[in-house]
């Protein structure tokens, strides 16, 4: 089977918005220094110098040249761009001046409405290890806009350390693409969004991969959550991603992450949205007192969980599930070393 989308080699896809996105983090960057978009460094903060933000800007610029080079006009892909538009707007916002943590919220439900009901991109039905649920519509668009906001703010948690979000998505948009390879689903749109989403993000990432000379910013986390989500439902439509569970499985660290953060919040009796720095990958951090270790760790892992979904939804199920249950004892037994819920040291507990 060729490699190809509509026409145009996967790889040129790819490696088209690789080059772009590279190259708009160059200008991105002198734009971020202009208007004063800068991470200062602090207690709270993982770096020890300045760093220039607002790099998601750059992974959108690409990720529009690629659409209007390979993608397609379509009432859902219009929806997609304009919830695009207002969470890239969002975080530009909160970049150049923080803003308050339930604005981003209205503006990212904002977003999945947009994307939900005029786009017409929900689920029909839940399908969980081959069994179907069925819901009233406005239920199901419902929970499928929780579903964006889920992830949306799953993909903007992670985003800690250097490299981290960036490599997490770019693992998710590969194992898409390579599902639609063997799937034979090539041609669908959700492929193609994530080749584009793919070169978009790797081209950030070889400007962001320890030590970082410029970081995302909630520009360019809240933009790769929403487009992950996105990615998800289309994919969903166009029956290249199985189940719903098949994303869940691949985005496993980062969800995992987000449901003990809200966990710990609610422990600590504070309010979900209170930032700290106890995360999954600070806590790896502080064991392996490397970021680069740090990140690789979490691919690896991340990289697990890709390779079970994959055989999850060529019909290895049996398989999928008994490789799950080992790879998820072997995640607890690690979780379980860290303090990630409670905090027994509360002197070097720090706020993100």
């Amino acid at each position: 089977m060729k490699l190809e989308v509509n026409g145009f080699n996967v790889f040129s896809i790819v490696l088209v918005c690789f080059i772009s996105s590279a190259i708009f983090i160059f200008i991105v960057k002198k734009i971020a220094l202009h208007i004063n978009a800068i991470d200062i460094p602090n207690k709270r903060k993982v770096h020890k110098k300045p760093i220039p933000r607002l790099g998601g800007l750059g992974i959108f610029l690409a990720f529009l040249l690629g659409y209007i080079l390979y993608g397609s006009v379509t009432t859902q892909m219009i929806s997609v761009l304009i919830g695009g538009f207002v969470i890239i707007l969002t975080g530009i916002v909160d970049d150049i001046n923080p803003i308050k943590a339930r604005y981003k919220l209205i503006c990212q439900i904002i977003s999945a409405v947009v994307v939900v009901y005029y786009g017409g991109l929900y689920f029909t039905n839940i399908t969980l290890f081959g069994y179907a649920f069925y819901f009233p519509e406005w239920l199901n668009m419902i929970l499928s806009t929780f579903f964006i906001v889920a992830l949306v703010n799953a993909i903007n948690l992670i985003d800690g350390l250097d490299g981290l979000a960036a490599g997490v998505s770019s693992i998710y948009f590969l194992t898409i693409a390579i599902l639609g390879y063997f799937l034979n689903q090539l041609g669908g749109i959700d492929i193609i969004l994530s080749l584009i989403m793919l070169g978009s993000t790797l081209g950030f990432l070889f400007h962001n991969f320890p030590p970082a000379k410029i970081f995302m910013g909630d520009t360019g986390s809240l933009f790769l959550g929403f487009m992950i989500a996105v990615i998800a439902l289309l994919g969903y439509k166009v029956a290249t991603v199985t189940s719903v569970i098949i994303p869940l499985i691949i985005l496993f660290v980062p969800i995992f992450d987000t449901i003990l953060a809200i966990i710990r919040r609610v422990l600590k009796r504070e309010s979900i949205g209170t930032p700290d720095k106890e995360h999954l990958h600070h806590q790896l951090l502080k064991m392996t007192a490397s970021p680069t270790k740090t990140i690789l760790i979490i691919y690896f892992i991340n990289s697990i969980f890709s390779t079970i979904s994959i055989l999850f939804a060529l019909g290895n199920g049996e398989l999928a599930i008994v490789l799950y249950i080992v790879v998820m004892i072997f995640f607890l037994f690690l979780v379980l070393k860290t303090n990630i819920l409670f905090d027994h040291n509360k002197k070097d507990r720090i706020s993100k």
